[in-house]
Order: structure tokens, then sequence, then C-alpha cells
């Protein structure tokens, strides 16, 4: 299979479920996902770093700091999101990718395209977030 097939595939419910190609284009996506990721994690330090200015306006002082908290904040969130990221590669290497961790059921390709880290089904999902609710609400 070339590069330029795997650059137009899209998986489809119509071929047997998480077969090569399907497992190397979900591969392709979460490495690209995480490369961009990265990209924007070095330019977020640049800017860190750039902005380490002396601000004498308390104003300005106040607002820069609260940007960093905010840069700081995304980037844990960005650390978070390639740990899932390396799980998801990890799974398709061992042949657990696409496959719901509450029920062994696929969990389906339309859901793994809009969250290729996706580890449940929607339907396990939705029962995990009720479930959620109910103990937030007790």
């Amino acid at each position: 299979m070339s590069a330029t097939d795997l650059e137009e595939y899209r998986p489809s419910e119509d071929e047997p479920f998480m077969n090569d190609r399907q497992k190397e284009y979900f591969r392709r996506k979460l490495l690209e996902w995480k490369q961009e990721i990265l990209r924007e994690s070095k330019g977020t330090l640049e800017h860190l770093q750039e902005d380490n200015q002396h601000l004498p306006d308390l104003t300005d002082r106040a607002s820069s700091e609260t940007d960093k908290a905010l840069e700081l904040r995304t980037r844990d969130r960005q650390r978070k999101l390639i740990a899932k990221i390396d799980e998801a590669l990890r799974r398709i290497e061992t042949g657990e990718y696409g496959y719901c961790e509450e029920t062994g059921e696929p969990i389906g390709i339309r859901r793994l395209e809009a969250r290729p880290i996706a580890t449940l089904s929607l339907e396990a999902q939705e029962r995990h977030e009720r479930q959620e609710k109910v103990h937030r609400d007790e």
C-alpha cells in the first residue's frame, strides 16, 4: 500500500474492523496529532521564555501572569493528551485499539475518527458520564 493510498483512505463500517489498513490509518492520525501538539508546546515554551520581561505597570504584570498561568494549564492538558496518544499507539501495537475497555465490543469508526484516543464505546461512555453525574449530584 503506497503512502498516497493511505492519505486518500478513509475507514468505513463496510470493511473488517481494525484490519491492517485501519490500524495504520489510526496510527498515522495519532502520530500526526502528537507532532502537532509537540510543535504547539514548543511555541508555548518559547513564548514563555521571551515573555520573561519586567513590566513596570501592575496591570500589565497581572495580565502577563494570568496569560502565563493559562499557557501552563494548556501545556499540562497537552502533556496528558500526549500520554493518552502514546497509550492509544501502544494499544494499536497490542491489538487492543478500537475495542471498548469495559465491554470488549468495537468502539466504532465514527467515534474513533472524532476521538482517536477513545477507550470506551459511545454507550459505555454515556453510562460512565451518567454515573459521574449521579455521584456529583449526591
